[in-house]
């Protein structure tokens, strides 16, 4: 009988041992799936991160040959005055109380046929630019200038609302848009309405933004430095290989024909420019970008009015790619080449996401790859990617650089500014990648415009703000917490001997740290 007790005590035993062992076994694997999978996530936002470089290193490329064979531009006086074009010039305007006057005085100053142009003020203000525009466009209508203001009863559709209204009784045949704080030279039109002479498909003539005031304070200067990457290298990469460009809202012109083919301007996304674009380039219409020609505008002088413009186009871009991508891909008439830079040009704000997943698993990679051999082992090769800075670095330093001899001393500044200028666009991450979640998942949200205070010196910095955004915001806190979290993963990077991730987590601190001190300080400031 005793033995029959001690045996049945030794199966429960053995049972209980079972199910302790079977427990722990799936704990493990458990937690080596958890492991995996931030190991996984990590690698993927790494690898989009490459593949968006690759594309840009690409076009890089592309930009150089196109450079090396460059021709001189044929003289346009063979074309006959009263052959030109009838244009339509539109401002689209939202209390703009500085700068319209500025812009105004451009326009109606171009060197083309009187009888050839008309100008159109698309006034949605609701403050004293009312009357500021009324009184400049008196002005010149005694001067004999075919200007029109025109308003409507309500702001619905924003800027693409207001463009579409104009284009109802406007008059040309080509539509060119300037945005508030744009100061076009009087030659703009007859240098770019040539170019829809020579071709009837020509839908599109986007010019490169200049800028005002890129020196006014490092927030402008990394701005300069972002927005040149963009308007040399990517928008004559794209252009010059024949792939998708987009028209960047202002400083370009349309064939209205090609406006109205393509669907007319859609306030359903908040990149109104970059979705008519698209519709409007897989109708198969032609877009001519002209580098040599630059449009100085006006860059954002305070962090929300930089926070602002940059939500609205990461929010926009990734609008028009939840619209748009499908289209560009089941094309038929698409090359495979514009189909992959198309991918990466209306994702581009979802690099955001990748650097966020990037912040946010690095801690939790950390103590990972510190239990797990084979997973650090793993790690090792993610050293690969270093290359990402080094592809990216290239398309900048190409789009930067002067036309000089000394290419040594333009090596150097870009390497001193360079790191700068990724350690301060961390601090945007966390906003612009809200953005784009918004933008992916259909979340809508109002045209929130960017306004500009006509400062282009030190001197101006005191001038009264009417449009200041002094709203706090809770992505300040959030931001704050991410220092906190970055702070903490660089102690544990260094004390685990992990440099690179310890180094991007300091250029972590440091930009969040910049955008957050900036932040507060708006915030606070009267």
């Amino acid at each position: 009988m005793k033995s029959i007790l001690d045996s049945n005590k030794k199966k429960r035993l053995d049972l209980s041992l079972c199910f302790i062992f079977a427990q722990k076994n799936s704990l493990k694997k458990r937690n080596m799936t958890v492991a995996y999978l931030i190991f996984g996530l990590y690698t993927l936002a790494l690898t989009f991160i490459f593949l968006y470089s690759l594309v840009a290193f690409y076009l890089s490329v592309v930009y150089l040959v196109s450079q090396s064979k460059v021709k001189k531009q044929g003289s346009l006086s063979i074309v006959l005055e009263q052959n030109y074009p009838k244009v339509t010039v539109q401002l689209p305007v939202y209390n703009e109380l500085y700068v319209i006057e500025r812009l105004i005085d451009s326009v109606c100053q171009f060197d083309y046929p009187s009888d050839k142009l008309e100008i159109q003020v698309l006034d949605d203000s609701t403050d004293e630019t009312v009357l500021v525009i009324a009184n400049k466009i008196a002005e010149w209508q005694t001067k004999g200038v075919d200007i029109q203001y025109v308003r409507r009863v309500d702001r619905k559709g924003f800027k693409a609302g207001a463009l579409a209204n104009g284009l109802k009784f406007c008059k040309g045949e080509l539509i060119a848009i300037f945005d508030a704080d744009f100061v076009p030279s009087a030659s703009f039109l007859k240098e770019t309405t040539f170019y829809f002479m020579k071709d009837k498909k020509m839908g599109v003539v986007q010019t490169r933004w200049g800028h005002l005031n890129a020196n006014y304070s490092l927030l402008t200067r990394l701005q300069a430095f972002a927005l040149n990457a963009h308007f040399r290298v990517e928008q004559v990469g794209r252009n010059k290989a024949h792939h998708f460009i987009n028209f960047n809202g202002t400083a370009g012109i349309w064939r209205k024909s090609c406006v109205e083919d393509a669907g007319g301007w859609s306030a359903d996304t908040l990149t109104e420019d970059l979705d008519l674009s698209y519709r409007a380039q897989l109708k198969g219409w032609k877009f001519k970008y002209l580098e040599r020609i630059v449009v100085a505008a006006e860059l954002p002088v305070s962090i929300e009015g930089l926070k602002n413009q940059q939500f609205r186009w990461s929010k926009g871009g990734a609008e028009c790619s939840r619209k748009n991508l499908g289209k560009v891909l089941r094309s038929k008439d698409i090359s495979l080449g514009t189909k992959i830079t198309a991918v990466f040009h209306l994702l581009n704000s979802s690099l955001f996401i990748a650097v966020l997943l990037l912040i946010l698993l690095s801690v939790p990679l950390l103590y990972e790859i510190e239990i797990n051999r084979r997973l650090s082992n793993l790690y090792n090769y993610l050293g690969f990617f270093f290359i990402n800075t080094f592809l990216l670095g290239v398309m900048y330093f190409v789009a930067t650089r002067k036309e000089t001899n000394n290419i040594v001393l333009e090596l150097v500044k870009f390497l001193l500014f360079f790191p700068v200028f990724l350690t301060a666009m961390l601090g945007l991450t966390t906003y612009n990648a809200k953005a784009v979640l918004e933008g992916l998942i259909g979340v809508k949200s109002s045209f929130v415009r960017t306004p500009k205070y006509n400062l282009t010196n030190k001197s101006l910095e005191n001038v009264k703000r009417k449009y200041k955004n002094s709203t706090f915001s809770y992505w300040i806190v959030l931001d704050f917490i991410i220092i906190i979290y970055s702070m903490y993963g660089v102690g544990l990077a260094l004390k685990l001997e992990q440099y690179g991730m310890g180094l991007f987590l300091i250029m972590v601190v440091v930009g969040f740290s910049y955008t957050f001190t900036l932040s507060l300080l708006s915030f606070f400031k009267k």
